[in-house]
């Protein structure tokens, strides 16, 4: 039976595709109205203002969902032109059907002579080019036709992922169309959840065909897509007799000079999420100053060694890195703590250290963003952002750790394989200090007695709704002023 939010390969939706044709008897042609069908609601609900429409049409299935949808807005009396960017008589299968269908209409099919004067006149393009299967850069002639398409003055709505799009890694194959929204089929593909998808996608509508669970079988979700419920299925609710020692003691080790605040970022971010006590160990002059930002935290001094070994003792996990930096202070808590056996969330030069280190150890967290994925696997931050599902997997297993890959699609990969996707947040994140609450979410979760995948995945959930309800109409948003905002997204 299907994830209820499973996210898929390519090859694993034609797989299914294939499944509900071969196995289950559905004609592929029914299939095809179908995706066409879906994709037409999806422009009128979306489109609602568009009467002169542009369907660009490719070769393969994915032009002739084109060719369906083309057909369906003439038959709902839109004017609507076709472009096919290949030969329609070389044309198979269903797509020969549907472009059949198209003809016996008494439409026209035109080459694309004159393409951007049609674009120009366009309401809205709907972009049927290339499909899932495109496993090497885009040919320059379809090329220069996909960056008309982006240099036109219309929306464009793409049809599964927009042309160009790797449908796994959501990197675009030397070029890619922009879409303003895109409807996929069947399933939710990797791509158009993470890596640069969020530039060329839009809004993403999937539409399920109605297949039957039996074209499932046997074809499990590659990554799961988090939903805003998960919070609410693992954090148990408090009862009535709840005190603050049953909610967790977090200690926070880091600020070196002159970077004070990322530790306090991070346990109010714990404090808010619902930790009863938490600790910060950090020099000297950090602990004397900062209680009268945050007195609810126990500021400890992180450079009396004795001190120290004794927080670790009575606390139930440790975040360590936020503003750690790198100096001889910084390398004698790293060392300490690295080796501790108490629950570990491991963060910022926490991460840098662990790169030189190269150690392994249980029951820990790791919470990179690709620079400092890329230098945990030796590698460069493009290569990290080439493949996000292939990197977080091999972070997760090289470490043993729950990895949580941060970016666009945050990424949570587990040492068993699993890896969760996160479909929420606000590019109005992009500001110093996201980080290090997300640590403190994490460590606050695992302090709360869950488990560590689930830690990670409630906590990227909750970062990023907490993001969106304190962005709305602004375009930055300060991390303090998304930990102001985790109320409205705990659950109660």
């Amino acid at each position: 039976m299907r994830h209820a939010h499973g996210v898929y390969r390519a090859e694993q939706s034609r797989a299914i595709d294939a499944r509900a044709i071969d196995d289950l008897g559905i004609p592929g042609i029914e299939l095809m109205r179908r995706a066409g069908r879906a994709a037409f609601a999806v422009l009128r609900e979306r489109f609602p203002e568009a009467r002169r429409l542009l369907v660009v049409c490719g070769g393969g299935n994915n032009g002739g969902d084109g060719y369906v949808v083309a057909w369906e807005a003439r038959a709902a009396g839109l004017a609507v032109e076709l472009v096919a960017l290949s030969d329609p008589d070389g044309l198979s299968g269903e797509a020969a059907e549907a472009c059949a269908a198209w003809v016996r209409s008494g439409a026209a099919i035109h080459d694309d002579e004159g393409f951007e004067a049609r674009l120009a006149e366009a309401d809205l393009v709907v972009d049927a080019v290339l499909g899932t299967g495109l496993d090497q850069d885009v040919r320059e002639d379809i090329a220069q036709r996909l960056d008309a398409i982006n240099a036109g003055p219309a929306p464009v709505l793409a049809l599964d992922v927009p042309s160009g799009l790797n449908a796994d890694t959501g990197q675009p194959m030397g070029c890619a169309v922009r879409a303003d929204a895109t409807v996929t089929f069947i399933v939710m593909k990797r791509g158009l959840l993470t890596g640069t998808a969020g530039d060329w996608t839009g809004p993403v509508v999937l539409a399920d065909l109605d297949l039957p669970d039996a074209a499932f079988d046997d074809v499990e979700a590659d990554a799961e897509q988090l939903s805003s419920d998960c919070v609410s299925r693992w954090l148990p609710t408090r009862r009535p007799s709840t005190h603050k020692g049953d909610l967790g003691h977090l200690l926070v080790v880091g600020g070196d000079h002159g970077m004070p605040g990322a530790p306090l970022l991070a346990a109010r971010a714990a404090l808010e999420t619902g930790s009863g006590l938490v600790s910060v160990a950090t020099r000297r002059e950090h602990a004397r100053s900062m209680a009268v930002g945050l007195p609810e935290v126990m500021w400890q001094d992180g450079e009396d060694g004795e001190r120290l070994a004794a927080l670790e003792g009575r606390a139930d996990v440790v975040a360590l890195g936020p503003g750690l930096g790198r100096s001889d202070w910084s390398n004698a808590v790293w060392d300490r703590l690295i080796r501790g056996e108490r629950p570990l969330v491991l963060d910022a030069d926490g991460l840098n250290r662990l790169a030189d280190a190269r150690l392994e150890r249980d029951d820990w967290i790791l919470t990179p963003h690709p620079g400092e994925a890329a230098r945990l696997l030796g590698v460069s931050p493009a290569e990290i952002q080439r493949d996000r599902f292939a990197a977080v997997r091999e972070l997760a297993g090289r470490y043993r750790a729950v990895v949580v890959l941060k970016g666009f699609g945050t990424l949570v990969g587990a040492p068993d394989g699993r890896i969760a996707v996160c479909p929420f947040g606000t590019p109005a994140m992009a500001t110093a200090g996201m980080g290090d609450a997300l640590t403190g979410i994490v460590a606050s979760l695992r302090g709360q007695g869950l488990a560590p995948f689930d830690a990670a995945r409630a906590a990227v959930v909750l970062h990023a709704r907490a993001a969106e309800a304190a962005a709305e109409g602004r375009r930055q948003v300060l991390a303090g002023r998304v930990i102001d905002h985790l109320h409205v997204v705990l659950p109660q």
